[in-house]
């Protein structure tokens, strides 16, 4: 069952007779903010390490994993710091994931996408580290 916090506040209110009453609800319901942060427009991808990428935050959403990480809803210190660190991925992977964020960005509305050039030496590294992104169950209809 979901209640909103005013009639939580307002059943407070009559449940405990020494708490303020009607004339205070209004002020006591507007003290209680539901709101979120606004996040911020660009985040910040660390690789295990310590190289650090800025990209836009729309860019980076398309990995569910990703996405929950920085849910601002959510307590974890990646959606308040926008700053996501994955320890066991190096740089050289973590730039190409960067790089297909963008890629993936830019042509989302597209019917003609050129091929992204991925280099073989990469490609079991990038294969592990798509899977844990979710990218291979990636909801493509954010366009």
């Amino acid at each position: 069952m979901h209640f909103s916090h005013k009639s939580f506040c307002k059943g407070l209110l009559l449940s405990f007779p020494f708490l303020p009453h009607h004339n205070h609800l209004q002020r006591l319901t507007s003290t209680v903010s539901m709101d979120f942060p606004e996040p911020s427009k660009y985040i910040t991808l660390v690789s295990g390490d310590g190289f650090e990428f800025v990209l836009l935050r729309r860019a980076a959403l398309v990995s569910p994993i990703i996405k929950g990480m920085l849910d601002v809803r959510s307590q974890f210190a990646e959606a308040q710091d926008a700053r996501c660190v994955f320890q066991e991925m190096s740089a050289m992977v973590l730039d190409k994931v960067v790089e297909y964020f963008h890629y993936w960005y830019r042509y989302r509305d597209s019917e003609d996408v050129p091929d992204m050039d991925i280099p073989v030496e990469l490609c079991l590294e990038l294969l592990a580290a798509a899977d844990y992104l979710g990218l291979d169950q990636a909801n493509m209809s954010l366009k």
